[in-house]
């Protein structure tokens, strides 16, 4: 089956193709070996419209998928002959040196990165991240609010509702610890306040809090409970930082090993630029006439 419709796909392009050579006298064809359309003395090539038609496409589809190829071909070349005829020698030239430009950019990268990636050191440890942080913690600030906070919300129906939000607001630690094994029994929750969460994901938790409201509920140590038609939400607030506070190293942790090692890479960079420089001047490659 799948056969029978590569084998239709290929006729289906070599038809194409000699509906396309029709228009090409003779000594056209012998230019390139295998042309399916021209534009002046530029010819595309038979091989160029393999895999452009998917077996999935019925006939009709794959004819005009093949047709709109061939015709973006022609026009792209068209359009490039008419704007080499019609452009400046000056903005032709100015085009010519964007390019160069652009090649020799990608060129440079290729290469750095290439010379980064055979010496850089990948290997990042716990001090190594501290270092960075404390050496750049003043720049790393809150943006809006982050929050310590554990919520539960119970459907105000459930027979367990008492029983859970006694061990929620219960001072004992193993009280609230139990609150995990009757998690089946919670809409959602959250138990663990000593992660720092961005605001952005309170507002997801907490469907009632909004930009507008989160200074009366987000508060340090603040407890309180919203209930609507059907449950009730459980907020214990353990912490909260505002706009403007240092972030803290717990919450950039996961962050951090990549701004190291982007670090290294940065240095590393530099490095190299300055040791070829060095050398060329070293070997007479690079002076400066004065």
């Amino acid at each position: 089956m799948i056969q029978d419709k590569i084998k239709n796909r290929v006729m289906l392009v070599l038809l194409l193709g000699g509906l396309f050579m029709a228009s090409c006298n003779q000594k056209e064809n012998q230019s390139i070996e295998d042309p399916v359309a021209r534009v002046n003395k530029e010819y595309l090539d038979r091989s160029e419209l393999q895999n452009i038609v998917s077996l999935k496409s019925t006939h009709k589809d794959s004819v005009a998928i093949v047709h709109s190829f061939i015709d973006k071909w022609a026009t792209k070349r068209l359009l490039i002959e008419a704007a080499e005829f019609n452009l400046s020698d000056d903005k032709k030239s100015e085009i010519n040196a964007l390019v160069e430009q652009f090649k020799s950019d990608l060129l440079i990268k290729a290469y750095l990165e290439k010379l980064v990636q055979q010496s850089i050191d990948t290997i990042i440890s716990e001090k190594d991240l501290e270092t960075y942080y404390n050496n750049l913690k003043n720049s790393f600030l809150v943006d809006d609010m982050l929050v310590k906070m554990a919520y539960v919300n119970v459907l105000n129906d459930n027979t367990n509702y008492n029983k859970i939000k006694k061990k929620f607001t219960s001072s004992k630690k193993e009280e609230f610890d139990d609150l995990e094994n009757m998690s089946l029994q919670m809409k959602s929750y959250a138990l663990n306040d000593s992660i720092w969460v961005n605001v952005n994901q309170v507002y997801e938790k907490l469907p009632f809090l909004t930009v507008d409201n989160k200074s009366t509920y987000l508060k340090s140590g603040n407890y309180f409970e919203v209930q609507d038609d059907h449950s009730t939400y459980f907020v214990k607030i353990n912490q909260v930082l505002e706009r403007g506070s240092i972030t803290p190293y717990d919450y950039l942790k996961p962050s951090l090993k990549q701004m190291v090692l982007n670090d290294r890479k940065m240095r590393m960079l530099k490095e190299i630029e300055e040791d070829i420089l060095k050398d060329a001047k070293k070997n007479k490659r690079y002076e400066i006439f004065k």
